[in-house]
């Protein structure tokens, strides 16, 4: 990996894509320097690989057909594969699952970041059709279909906002998609690339949805792009025809084309979903959680609480200084206080902190009581509940309108200007953070209205 490229926050720390996430989503006065050179470096390192579009561009259509018509038919042996008995192809757990949910969800707060910066060129009709994908990313200003605040409403009802513990390398990708959105004028031949290859339907998606119903959790987000990036008429063959249609004549085209191969290849960076389950164990997890919580509460115990007669501070003292869990656990079971292969509702310590009166109410979030659980049961028989049935959901109940304070300034601010500075103000409300707000989604209906009348 190329690391000579000054990015002011050193390769080598620990935190380093995170801080740099941080830094591209809140838009500070280094940026665009920020940007530039985390997509200089990652396409210095990327290579072609088997699925990548075809060379000849006339093909790509083609190209788009036979790896749709691939994910489709191995989605049906996964499904005859599950018909006959066979088990959950990545969940072994519902706390995998939320595990798994956590570790992509920097990539999904910021779905469709990489095509923000389009939103100035709202007069090339070639970027149309990209424009329109951005739009329904960002559910052309409806918070019900808004992909981040949809995620973001999933993940609270979870219980797992908070996002500690997540490997850095969890944050990658997601910066690279906002390092492109800030940079559309400089790399719009990559971003034409990884945004082809993002809407294509990949099979890991198709599996997330099946068996995150299974384990009863909402998959609407994830059957949400299944649907919209179909290979007809949805966001897959609208990746294509943006490809096509700006695609240089002459001398240009070639060497265009093959910077648009290589902003595809993007789409590999960081961890894919394989790698991230493969990195779950359930003990560690839990150990992490019982290391954390024990910093905060090893002094807030009075002597009287004891395990195994011990005092309860002495063992979050161990907990807190990164030993002593195996002793832990083992002295929670053999003193009475988890029954391990049962329901949890039979271990006193489960009931310590579910329900509203149970005295360690608020603890653990939602995640970390499913990682107890899952520990607990340690039984598939136990932990899987029923396949998910969603309610009727209505239809922009909670849109806000004009008179709503934050959009009424918008309103105010949009008064006098002309179409290209109000265009331009309103793409800025469409910013990754800020198009999922009140103000954000009435700029966003305000420009697709705008768009669809010119």
């Amino acid at each position: 990996m190329n690391t000579t490229t000054d990015c002011s926050i050193p390769p080598t720390r620990r935190d380093h894509h995170r801080h740099l996430y941080q830094r591209l989503w809140q838009g500070d006065p280094d940026a665009d320097r920020h940007a530039d050179a985390l997509l200089d470096r990652l396409l210095a390192d990327t290579a072609p690989g088997d699925s990548d579009p075809p060379e000849d561009p006339a093909e790509l259509e083609a190209w788009m057909a036979t790896g749709h018509q691939r994910v489709s038919e191995a989605y049906r042996d996964y499904l005859d594969q599950r018909a006959r008995g066979g088990p959950r192809r990545f969940f072994q757990c519902r706390a995998q699952a939320l595990y798994f949910l956590r570790a992509i969800a920097p990539t999904k707060l910021v779905d469709g970041a990489w095509l923000h910066g389009l939103t100035l060129h709202w007069q090339d009709s070639r970027l149309r059709p990209l424009l329109r994908i951005y739009l329904e990313e960002l559910g052309d200003g409806q918070p019900d279909r808004n992909h981040v605040l949809l995620y973001q409403r999933l993940l609270a009802r979870l219980g797992c906002e908070t996002l500690h513990g997540l490997d850095d390398n969890c944050y990658l990708q997601g910066a690279l998609q906002l390092a492109l959105g800030r940079r559309a004028d400089r790399y719009l031949p990559e971003i034409l690339g990884f945004n082809l290859g993002y809407e294509q339907l990949p099979l890991h998606l198709l599996i997330t949805a099946h068996e995150l119903a299974e384990l009863n959790i909402d998959p609407h987000y994830f059957t949400l792009h299944i649907t919209i990036d179909n290979a007809d008429v949805g966001h897959a063959r609208q990746a294509c025809r943006g490809v096509l249609d700006l695609l240089p004549e002459g001398d240009d085209r070639l060497a265009f084309y093959r910077r648009v191969r290589r902003g595809y290849a993007l789409n590999g960076t960081g961890p894919g979903p394989r790698a991230l389950l493969r990195r779950f164990d359930l003990n560690r997890e839990l150990e992490r959680v019982l290391r954390r919580k024990a910093e905060v509460g090893r002094l807030l115990h009075p002597d009287h609480c004891r395990l195994a007669g011990r005092r309860l501070n002495d063992w979050l003292a161990d907990l807190a200084e990164g030993h002593g869990a195996d002793d832990f656990l083992l002295a929670l079971q053999r003193h009475g206080w988890v029954q391990r292969g049962r329901p949890a509702t039979q271990s006193r310590f489960w009931n310590l902190l579910e329900g509203e009166q149970a005295s360690m109410f608020g603890v653990f979030d939602g995640y970390e009581r499913q990682l107890l659980h899952d520990w607990i049961v340690d039984d598939a028989a136990f932990a899987a509940p029923r396949r998910f049935r969603r309610a009727p959901r209505p239809r922009h109940a909670s849109t806000p309108t004009p008179t709503d304070a934050e959009c009424r300034r918008l309103e105010e601010r949009l008064t006098g200007l002309g179409a290209r500075e109000q265009m331009a103000l309103l793409g800025e409300m469409m910013a990754p953070r800020r198009h999922f707000t009140p103000a954000g989604l009435f700029a966003t209906r305000r420009y697709a209205r705008t768009l669809a009348g010119l």
